[in-house]
C-alpha cells in the first residue's frame, strides 16, 4: 500500500495536554445539562459550570507549567556535567 507507513518510524507524539484540557470543556458544558436535565436549579448549574471551568482554567495552566518544565530539565540533562556526581549516605 503507498500510504502505509513501516513500523520502524516512531509515530509523531499526540497532545496530551490538548486533550484532556478537551474532554474537561466538554465536560463543563455536559455536566450543567445533565444537572438541568435532571431538575437542579439554572442558577447551581450555572454556578457548577463556572466552578469546573475555574479547575480546568487552574489545571491547564499547571500542566503547561509541568510540560515546560520537563521539557527545560529534559534539555538541561543532555548537557555535559561539570561537577562530580557522588552518592548521598
Amino acid at each position: 500500500m503507498p500510504g502505509a507507513r513501516p513500523s520502524s518510524e516512531p509515530r509523531p507524539a499526540a497532545d496530551t495536554v490538548s486533550d484532556v484540557i478537551g474532554w474537561a470543556a466538554f465536560s463543563c458544558v455536559l455536566v450543567p445539562v445533565v444537572l438541568v436535565w435532571f431538575g437542579t436549579s439554572l442558577a447551581g448549574a450555572t454556578g457548577t459550570a463556572l466552578g469546573l471551568a475555574a479547575v480546568t482554567a487552574a489545571c491547564r495552566v499547571l500542566l503547561r507549567r509541568s510540560e515546560r518544565c520537563a521539557l527545560r530539565c529534559e534539555t538541561q540533562r543532555g548537557g555535559r556535567h561539570t561537577r562530580e556526581r557522588t552518592p548521598v549516605d
